[in-house]
């Protein structure tokens, strides 16, 4: 998984006051958990651009100005309800051999058959939650969509992997093709059967053969 790096200083004062001060500076007050104890610093807002306003996710090298460095990923985010400017950011520490929890986004890949034939693919999620080693985390999660016929579903059992646990109940529908109210053709078009002989249908030809035959008795 990409890492990001970001450069903060250690806090010493820890009151509303103090707080209120690094927000006016646009600074971000941070906590890190996870270790010992919790380390408290901050950052310039401008750090956490590339890390929370995209739909990746990182792990995060923490740098601070007293020569401490940390390894961690983001716990949690708090904004402000009008300004949505970034209050607060809570850490969580990567320990060697200690498994962490992550959101992981998905992404799709192929094309469904349900597709194809006029269906529309409805993702009900978009992030999975997993639990494992950071080094083991990918940066997203495949789901292949490929096979998909109009009313099938993609369950988290199907993007299973052993370098991760999925959070999630077995039966948790990542994906499925529904009907569009457009749709024109079969979803089993590629899946025809042959008819057997018995089965093929009555031509004109024969109908009218029948109709002549039951006029001459």
């Amino acid at each position: 998984m990409k890492s990001i790096t970001i450069y903060g200083s250690k806090r010493e004062s820890l009151g509303k006051k103090a707080t209120k001060a690094l927000r006016n500076a646009e600074a971000v007050p941070c906590v890190l958990y996870g270790g010992e104890k919790p380390v408290h610093f901050s950052a310039e807002e401008k750090e956490f651009r590339n890390l929370i306003y995209t739909p990746d996710v990182h792990t995060v090298v923490i740098e601070l100005d007293n020569g401490e460095k940390y390894n961690a990923i983001v716990q949690d985010l708090q904004f402000h309800p009008v300004s949505e400017a970034i209050l607060h950011v809570d850490f969580y520490e990567i320990v060697d051999g200690r498994p962490i929890t992550m959101e992981i986004p998905i992404h799709s890949e192929g094309v469904a058959k349900g597709v194809k034939n006029g269906g529309v693919l409805r993702f009900n999620l978009r992030r999975l939650k997993v639990k494992g080693l950071a080094k083991n985390l990918p940066d997203y999660i495949v789901a292949d969509v490929t096979k998909l016929k109009i009313g099938n579903k993609l369950y988290v059992t199907e993007v299973a992997n052993d370098d991760y646990k999925i959070l999630h109940p077995d039966n948790t529908v990542i994906c499925q093709v529904k009907t569009s109210r457009n749709i024109t053709a079969l979803d089993d078009e590629d899946d025809e059967d042959e008819v057997a002989p018995g089965d093929v249908p009555a031509t004109e030809t024969d109908d009218v053969a029948a109709v002549k035959e039951g006029t001459d008795e």
